[in-house]
């Protein structure tokens, strides 16, 4: 079983309702699937791939030292049989656009400011087809997000790498969660696998394939579609061998936004009652952060109570 591959250009062709069905598809039944020939320029893609590799090279001495890998030399020594289960094995930085950016390579910045822009363009695409799939007036996430055009929505990109661990019986890799914002959109490595999701109890893995773009919908997706479309579970196991990248930019509300499930546009039928809470971003974040990695339906509840 794969992830659904869905080529985006045919949105704009004879194709287009096909299209707009297989990613309806993906939203409900997956809540992931990879996107080819979105847009974004491969020799761009190509450009953010050298810059970030470079930049981890600048940074690998310093993951050496870092706390993931100082914990499991601490358990190696000890060998009492324990695991490296409560810590992510990966280097990472966030990049957004009021934060400091690495300085070296010298054309990191550059790329990745080029990079942010097509990414950002791609993922206001994804939701207005979104829009339209769930039947909602045009715009309806992206002013959701903004809470009705008041505040700007969160854009970051997470930079990260997954280097070779020599003790994979000790250690998972990135641990499984589900993502609290709105669209992710993940350039991964496409030599270096690792990436899983989960699909009817089953772990699936996401392919690699080169110059696509993965998309995966988050928690405020799910609210505001009244669960149509499911936030989905999903980990990266460690490897050793290979040092796997993964670029990962979140289209997120803002922290202000109030989230509850969206009107769909207008219909004959009554609305379906309302699943999900309503609640500003940043209470969901505040319960988020303690328990990521915890399951989510809790979380609902406990913001539906702030």
């Amino acid at each position: 079983m794969a992830i659904p591959v869905i080529d985006f250009s045919k949105l704009d062709g004879k194709e287009r309702a096909e299209t707009m069905a297989r990613i309806a598809n993906g939203c409900e039944e997956w809540g992931f699937f990879q996107l080819v020939n979105h847009g974004i320029p491969v020799e761009l893609l190509e450009r953010v791939k050298k810059v970030s590799s470079e930049c981890y090279k600048l940074r690998e001495e310093r993951f050496k030292g870092s706390k993931p890998v100082q914990l499991l030399d601490t358990l190696v020594k000890e060998g009492d049989g324990q695991r490296l289960d409560n810590v992510d094995w990966e280097d990472v930085f966030v990049l957004q656009d009021d934060n400091e950016w690495p300085s070296n390579p010298p054309d990191f910045e550059e790329t990745m400011k080029e990079y942010r822009e097509e990414i950002r363009k791609l993922a206001e695409k994804m939701m207005e087809v979104m829009d339209e799939n769930l039947g909602f007036e045009k715009g309806c996430i992206k002013k959701a997000f903004s809470g009705d055009g008041q505040h700007p929505p969160f854009f970051g990109t997470k930079v990260s790498h997954y280097p070779p661990c020599p003790r994979l019986d000790l250690v998972k890799g990135l641990r499984a969660h589900t993502d609290a914002g709105g669209v992710i959109l993940l350039f991964q490595d496409d030599q270096v696998g690792g990436l899983q999701m989960l699909k009817d109890g089953r772990w699936i893995d996401v392919q690699p394939l080169a110059d696509a773009i993965v998309i995966n919908t988050g928690d405020q997706i799910e609210v505001l579609s009244n669960g149509r479309y499911k936030s989905a579970w999903h980990r990266v196991l460690a490897t050793s061998h290979g040092n796997r990248r993964s670029i990962a930019s979140f289209y997120n509300p803002s922290l202000k936004a109030t989230i509850a499930p969206a009107a769909g546009a207008a219909t004959k039928e009554a609305a379906p009652p309302a699943l999900y809470p309503k609640f500003l971003f940043g209470d969901y974040m505040d319960v988020y952060v303690k328990q990521k990695y915890e399951p989510k339906e809790p979380r609902f509840e406990a913001v539906r109570a702030v």
